[in-house]
């Protein structure tokens, strides 16, 4: 009965979900339908008639809803409204663009783009309104889940901090040890709506999933290396008995070759777009401490490989006189004012597509770690090569769902996802929610001082892998 009435929630809250979505699908093609009808129609040869109008406006819906789901627009109360607004103005956007070069085609002229700003402005004003309204009707009525934290060994402060920071999602109404015993873990469970575990021994862990499972409560787990491996898990039926095969060999010969074409073909369209950003951009450097423009580091790739990386220089010349790797800080005073700006907008990493050309790296991939880094990070995560089974990558599924300071251990299994997930799909929508990262401040943010002189000074940290 419990669980029943909790299917029937969360089926009417999709239902919620889904009828937000489109109200702003409606407010978004009834705008294009009016600029379409009354500055474009008119510049075509033959003017479309009603059943034209219909199949523009379907076309442009069409864009917007692609859009959307690879930018996550419509994700009521997962997303904060600020990142929801930008997430759907980045595709309207592109849906605007795709719907301006249709019209380019279908009147076989430019025409002027004005008409399509002025909507691209009311559709930005649509978006901010109907965030910040759906947004507020969501929470109200679905407030946040008072979830129970069950943990293990290690610390659970930084998940703990990270967990705080989406208060309109969870509140950790207890936490509690599984030394306390499962008798007493399973009669704290029915106080709450969901479980958070975290770390737990492994057969500890089944007990309390089979136990919610079996309750229809919901959980929350943090995967561990081995979870991220079978998730991804080919089921075999050969016999009665049902076997899940995990292959475990990076990326097929097809892959590869698929992969390295489109590295190719997207690298050189790249460079010759943006040979005026690399021109710019190393005159700024050179004329501000007179250094040179390019920064050269030795990285580990694909196998272990060392290769060297080329990026713009972004702190001063001496930044690392002495020899160690001090990874940067919120306010490291290493950077320069020129540097500030080409990290912030992901500048300072756009020669690696010369890496890309001469097959050093791939355009999605996991990013080449510093090899001192590799060293370090393999002795406390023996695990941590798993993710050099594919050539490293200009960006990666870490970079677009962790940060710059995100963990090794929790880039390790989000680079893993990646490997064990492969598709050429995959690789496209990394690159574009890349471009929707390059402005958010959170995913670049900084070491703290405590974590970069641990990583400086090469100090142990153990995990539960």
């Amino acid at each position: 009965m419990e669980k029943a009435m909790d299917n029937n929630y969360e089926q009417y809250k999709r239902m919620v979900k889904f009828i937000f979505s489109v109200i702003m699908l409606s407010l978004e093609m009834s705008a294009f339908w009016y600029v379409w009808l009354h500055f474009y129609n008119e510049k075509m040869e033959t003017p479309y008639n009603r059943s034209g109008h219909w199949l523009m406006v379907a076309v442009y819906g069409i864009f917007l809803v692609l859009f959307n789901i690879l930018y996550g627009g419509w994700k009521v109360g997962y997303l904060r409204t600020g990142n929801m607004i930008y997430s759907q103005f980045l595709a309207v956007l592109c849906a605007n663009a795709m719907a301006y070069l249709q019209i380019t085609l279908l009147t076989k002229s430019f025409q002027n783009i004005a008409p399509l700003l002025v909507m691209t402005g009311a559709e930005l004003l649509m978006i901010s309104i109907w965030s910040f309204l759906s947004t507020r009707m969501y929470r109200f009525l679905y407030p946040p889940r008072s979830v129970l934290l069950i943990y293990g060994e290690h610390p659970v402060a930084g998940l703990m901090g990270k967990i705080y920071t989406r208060n309109d999602r969870f509140v950790i109404g207890e936490t509690i040890h599984v030394s306390k015993g499962i008798a007493l873990i399973k009669e704290k469970i029915h106080g709450y709506e969901g479980v958070v575990i975290c770390d737990l021994p492994s057969h500890m862990r089944n007990v309390i999933l089979k136990y919610c499972y079996e309750k229809g409560i919901r959980t929350y787990t943090t995967p561990k290396i081995s979870d991220v491996i079978i998730r991804s898990a080919e089921s075999l039926h050969l016999f009665d008995t049902p076997l899940l095969l995990s292959r475990n060999n990076g990326l097929s010969f097809d892959q590869r070759v698929v992969k390295r074409g489109m590295d190719l073909a997207l690298s050189m369209t790249a460079l010759l777009l943006l040979c005026p950003v690399f021109l710019v951009t190393a005159i700024a450097i050179k004329l501000y401490d007179g250094g040179p423009a390019f920064y050269v580091q030795e990285r580990c790739t694909k196998g272990g490989k060392v290769f060297r990386i080329y990026k713009f220089r972004s702190m001063v010349v001496d930044a690392e006189k002495d020899g160690r790797s001090v990874p940067a800080t919120d306010q490291d005073p290493r950077i320069t004012p020129v540097g500030r700006i080409i990290r912030a907008t992901r500048i300072d990493e756009l020669p690696q597509i010369l890496n890309i050309i001469k097959g050093d790296m791939s355009i999605v991939g996991p990013r080449p770690e510093r090899v001192e880094h590799v060293k370090l990070y393999t002795r406390q995560i023996p695990e941590f090569a798993y993710r050099m089974k594919v050539k490293g990558g200009l960006t990666g599924y870490a970079q677009v769902y962790g940060k710059y300071n995100t963990t090794a251990y929790d880039k390790l299994k989000l680079d893993l996802m990646y490997i064990q997930n492969y598709s050429l799909l995959l690789d496209v929508q990394i690159i574009f929610k890349t471009v929707k990262i390059l402005f958010m401040r959170e995913s670049t943010e900084g070491f703290g001082a405590e974590d970069a002189a641990a990583v400086a000074g090469g100090e142990e940290r153990n995990y539960d892998n």
